[in-house]
């Protein structure tokens, strides 16, 4: 299946016009002619199955002919508010990754020891949406606005909440920490980890300082083990 993504279609829409890029990859390199038909998701968790009426890689015109909302494919919420790496494709990977295993929600959140404070948000959640499409998923995750970890932590937060960081302290082992069917939040430091202040107020606000593994971990290979993590045990 080829999927497509457009966050303005709706149950309602009976045709959908792609724009110039879109019609151009359609016609040209899939081949798609007129009585074909094509799959978009909103990334809501619908799924369009529609028909070519205009073929033409300017301006491509479908039909909607049905409607089907897909249920995610993971059974649990999970939230991973992660530092941004220093170089953009590792965080980018990451994003990548954590989209094909299974993700709801991505905070990026700047800490005392981030080396990198800005993000292009409008190329990450690219990435996103292509991983998403790539992987056949209908619900695709949330990426929000960057915010620093003081603001992060003091924010309304639910269910089950994890610091996975590097001192030499107790720490649970985060795969023996999570729930089946749970909500949770992992947090994931940068380079340098989380600073004892941050780690401290993190305890304040009932985080529960985990483990990794015994291996020092990449900013964003900690986070792809968080993620696998948890739909492992959700297996």
């Amino acid at each position: 299946m080829q999927l497509f993504y457009n966050p303005e279609i709706k149950q309602s829409t009976k045709e959908f016009t792609f724009d110039k890029t879109e019609s151009r990859h359609i016609v040209r390199v899939l081949r798609k002619k007129e009585g074909d038909h094509i799959y978009i998701t909103n990334g809501l968790g619908d799924l369009f199955t529609s028909e070519v009426v205009i073929a033409n890689d300017k301006r491509c015109l479908v039909k909607i002919n049905t409607f089907e909302n897909k249920p995610k494919t993971w059974n649990y919420y999970l939230h991973i508010a992660i530092a941004p790496t220093k170089l953009n494709d590792r965080f980018e990977w990451f994003l990548e990754k954590a989209t094909e295993i299974g993700i709801d929600e991505i905070t990026p959140i700047i800490c005392d020891h981030s080396e990198r404070k800005v993000i292009k948000l409008d190329r990450m959640e690219k990435i996103i949406h292509s991983a998403a499409k790539q992987s056949l998923k209908f619900n695709f995750p949330k990426l929000n606005e960057p915010i620093t970890f003081n603001q992060f932590i003091q924010s309304q937060l639910d269910g089950d909440l994890f610091i996975a960081h590097c001192e030499e302290t107790n720490k649970a082992n985060l795969k023996s920490s999570l729930k089946p069917n749970a909500k949770s939040t992992i947090l994931i430091g940068p380079e340098g980890d989380f600073s004892t202040k941050e780690i401290n107020l993190s305890l304040q606000h009932k985080f529960i300082p985990v483990s990794l593994g015994e291996s020092r971990l990449r900013t964003e290979t900690a986070g792809l083990v968080a993620v696998h993590s948890v739909a492992f045990i959700n297996q």
